[in-house]
């Protein structure tokens, strides 16, 4: 029985009625040492009554080994990983070292893990309990967390339970605090000396593990120590009433805390520590023995007897410790146990380390190789195999996504290369200088820094040639896009003076990047450059990403809309998770452009979902913004805020679609002062929402009667949209013409060259707007009715209001607005999934493609049928599901 949890026990009941209902959840159980959440762990087991328990728990020692934590809790039920897509078990298996596969996304595993989860949840209701998460290894909570967000209609619970500084972002959180003190009067119990009882109940502070330890080892000279050192002094206090043999025995066990018995029995043997003497440990209560494992009571038990171990002592235990485990498959172990016990520089360990690395880099476990690859360096006796190795720890810092950490190893690195200076091997410390700039660049632009991002760049490609010089120009050329003109040109003029072989990959794009950023008169099609591109061997979607944003400068809509959702399906296929937001947002571009908005809100929902998960701040802040705009055109202004603050906050990447976005509310509800206050600072730039805002900023400086304020921005736009070459960006030209001349044929013009479903309402709003001036209302309905049909059907809410008005104001009555079409009545999820389901996919392969669960699936399928008036997916192929 829990004493004065029934707070805490609530929480853990309702989530567990809440998964045998069929629905999912997640909670971090959070406190100190000692306070209880193991046990709220075991309240749950114990109330899991007709449900599946799988238990974990993280281990220090295994801390730095990927995916170990994850393994232990998943080994029980790998017998299942075979029901998985193929890609997913693949993963699942190459992460746990159980088959050989190449490095792929760190992503795929944790929705191997989402897939496994819902595989067993179809036998019942699943609790997932994992305790001390704070020492799970950094590959495992990645995959963990993954699959925690997305539970939802799985009949699945995963609690997790940690001290700092574990975090588990998007999870929700229990603290667990001290008991009150009635209750810690309550346990502490008053068979015991009051002098003892008060101090005990005073210092404990309500920790429940101190209320039951303290009062046997309560210090009577006022020592004042934290409350976690004098509860490890109080287990240390009953290791050492043991017999000598005992507390060796303990030292070995505490340093290989796994719970592998015959490993602690056999290293201890070397010490003259046998079975027998872990019989006093087991009657003092201080271990348990199960089945050949070996648990110690309580994690500070281990603690408290771990840091009892003298230095010498300890370095020959963890000597021991490794020439026992001499199993292939111990061989991480092994490295680190030898890492343990060295003295000093020694190539040898340094050596194994190394390849642990290689092989957590092959499990996508990045994390782990970093700190492989750090202490591998620390033990290298020679400079340059520290370089090397610094090097390969940044990288692989960066490819986790620890840009803090990457740029400081990647300092390191290049400490250690200065004192290379003048030595033999130049060529080599060069391209090791390289890459780190290229690393240090890579964490500068994710934390926010481009300018630092785009010089570290531009000085790193100088110093080599080829593939590596091209991309680490791209990579300038993306951070130049947020500094301005000047710095974009420098950035492409380098670029398109590289030379490089015409069978390279990189070549086509480059040639496309650089036609388009020196505004070429007619740069190649994107496609065109994509089919070449592939010809030479250009496999990996990340080569080809940034062509797709700078397709969009160009105004190759389309043909970004094609390769976009081409990669789209291939990063899908792959499993290559990291690359979606960027593919899925250039996706959703297009399809708001192109008059698809409920298109867009899905593919961009989707986007900054996957964002958040893989911590690509920019991408977060970009979707964001883009989002902003979406509930601008709708008038959505709570929506259009919040989207628009968070953009902001995340930086300058989303700023500008943000700032187009609230200027677009603004004219649309027609606060046109406002809205030319917001757009007139940075429109007719170079990026996407400095170009494509003009016309707006027109409309507004027009109705304000400022036009004069535009001359500059609209010449700028003129120009591109006569190197576009496209219909619809000349219509824009054209309708911008009629505002700032007031000149009727250029209206008639800009319609006669159509456009897109939006901007085209918008035009002939406008010339409605014009018509009804010059007093010819007849005239003025037959466009404004048009304008009206086409904002409703977009659901632009600020702009049908107008045209409605307008309407009235030429004496004819607007039509009642339309009820919401049938796809309005579905949320972005719903619709991206019954779609797919309409196309003949199971819920197993949606569930592949959109990183959910099938479960998940069937949920909101069946959420969506009475929406959409049928009962089952067969009818869903006579519904448009495409409009």
């Amino acid at each position: 029985m829990l004493r004065g949890r029934d707070a805490e026990q609530a929480v853990i009941d309702r989530l567990l009625a809440q998964c045998r209902a069929g629905r999912s959840g997640a909670l971090l159980i959070r406190g100190e040492p000692g306070i209880g959440k193991t046990a709220l762990l075991g309240y749950a087991a114990d109330a899991a009554d007709g449900m599946r328990v799988i238990r974990g728990t993280g281990v220090e020692s295994e801390a730095e080994l990927p995916f170990a934590g994850l393994h232990l809790l998943l080994r029980p039920v790998l017998d299942r990983a075979a029901a998985l897509p193929a890609p997913q078990e693949r993963a699942l298996r190459a992460a746990f070292g159980l088959a050989s596969v190449e490095a792929g996304d760190r992503l795929l595993i944790g929705l191997a893990v989402l897939s496994l989860l819902s595989e067993l949840a179809e036998d019942g209701p699943l609790l997932v309990l994992v305790d001390d998460a704070q020492w799970l290894d950094r590959a495992s909570v990645d995959a963990l967390l993954f699959a925690a967000r997305r539970l939802d209609a799985e009949g699945v619970t995963v609690l997790f339970a940690a001290r700092e500084p574990f975090v588990a972002p998007g999870v929700p959180e229990l603290p667990v605090r001290g008991l009150d003190p009635a209750a810690a009067a309550a346990l502490l119990g008053a068979d015991i000396n009051p002098v003892v009882r008060y101090r005990v109940l005073a210092e404990a502070r309500g920790n429940p593990l101190a209320l039951i330890e303290l009062p046997a080892a309560a210090p009577s000279d006022g020592t004042a120590l934290p409350l976690t050192s004098r509860v490890q002094d109080a287990f240390l206090g009953q290791v050492r009433v043991l017999p000598e043999a005992t507390q060796g025995l303990l030292a070995v066990a505490a340093a290989e805390d796994t719970g592998d018995l015959d490993v602690v029995l056999r290293a201890a043997a070397r010490f003259g520590d046998f079975l027998e003497d872990l019989h006093p440990a087991e009657r003092a209560g201080l271990v348990r023995v199960d089945e050949g494992t070996m648990t110690f009571r309580h994690p500070l038990v281990r603690a408290a007897v771990y840091q009892g171990i003298p230095p010498s002592l300890r370095l020959a235990v963890h000597r021991a410790l490794a020439d026992v485990l001499d199993r292939p498959e111990d061989a991480d172990r092994r490295a680190w146990h030898l890492a343990m016990a060295a003295t000093g520089p020694d190539e040898e360990v340094a050596a194994e380390l190394e390849r642990t690395a290689v092989r957590a880099s092959g499990r996508s476990g990045y994390a782990a190789a970093a700190t492989a690859y750090e202490r591998a360096a620390r033990l290298s006796a020679e400079p340059r195999a520290q370089a090397l190795r610094l090097t390969l720890a940044a990288e692989a810092a960066a490819w986790a996504g620890e840009a803090d950490r990457a740029a400081s190893l990647a300092e390191r690195g290049s400490r250690r290369l200065v004192s290379l200076a003048g030595r033999t091997g130049e060529a080599r410390e060069t391209e090791l200088r390289v890459r780190l700039t290229h690393v240090r660049a890579t964490a500068d632009f994710l934390r926010g820094s481009p300018h630092t991002a785009y010089e570290a760049l531009l000085a790193g490609a100088a110093a080599v040639s080829g593939g590596r010089a091209a991309r680490m120009l791209m990579q300038a050329t993306h951070s130049a896009w947020y500094l301005g003109a000047p710095e974009l040109d420098r950035a492409a003029a380098r670029l398109g003076a590289l030379d490089l072989p015409p069978d390279d990959p990189m070549a086509p794009v480059v040639e496309f990047v650089t036609a388009v950023l020196s505004r070429s008169e007619a740069p190649p099609s994107l496609t065109g450059v994509v089919a070449r591109a592939r010809q030479a061997g250009a496999g990996d979607p990340r080569d080809l990403v940034q062509a797709c944003g700078v397709g969009l400068v160009a105004g190759q809509d389309e043909e970004v809309g094609e390769v976009a959702a081409a990669l789209v399906a291939e990063s899908r296929a792959l499993g290559s998770i990291g690359v979606l937001p960027a593919l899925l947002f250039f996706l959703a571009e297009t399809e708001l452009f192109g008059g698809r908005p409920r298109d867009a809100l899905t593919t961009a929902t989707e986007s900054l979902r996957i964002a958040r998960d893989a911590g690509q701040g920019q991408w977060v802040s970009q979707m964001n913004g883009f989002l902003a705009y979406h509930a601008a055109l709708e008038g959505d202004e709570e929506r259009c805020a919040r989207h628009a603050d968070e953009a902001l906050m995340g930086g300058v990447a989303g700023a500008r679609w943000a700032l187009w976005a609230r200027g677009v509310l603004d004219l649309g509800h027609g606060r046109v002062e406002v809205a030319l206050s917001r757009l007139e600072p940075f429109a007719g730039g170079h990026q996407v929402a400095e170009t494509r805002c003009v016309p707006d900023l027109v409309e507004a400086a027009v109705r304000f009667g400022a036009p004069e304020r535009v001359a500059g921005a609209f010449a700028r736009y003129r120009e591109w949209a006569r190197t576009t070459r496209r219909p619809w960006a000349e219509s824009l030209v054209l309708r911008c013409r009629a505002l700032l001349e007031d000149a009727e044929e250029h209206f008639t013009a800009a319609l006669e060259l159509g456009g897109r479903p939006f901007e085209r309402a918008r035009t002939e709003l406008l010339y409605g707007e014009w018509l009804r001036r010059a007093r010819r209302k007849a005239d003025a309905r037959t466009h404004l009715r048009s304008a009206l049909e086409t904002f409703e059907r977009l659901e632009a809410g600020p702009w049908a209001d107008r045209a409605r008005t307008e309407l009235g104001a030429t004496g004819s009555a607007a039509p009642a607005a339309p009820a919401p079409g049938v796809l309005a009545r579905l949320t972005p999820q719903e619709l991206q999934i019954v779609r797919l389901a309409a196309q003949g996919l199971s819920n197993r392969d949606i569930a592949a493609q959109l990183f959910l669960s099938p479960r998940t699936v069937g949920y909101h399928l069946y959420k969506a049928y009475p929406k959409l008036g049928v009962a089952s997916r067969s009818e869903l192929g006579a519904i448009a599901l495409f409009n």
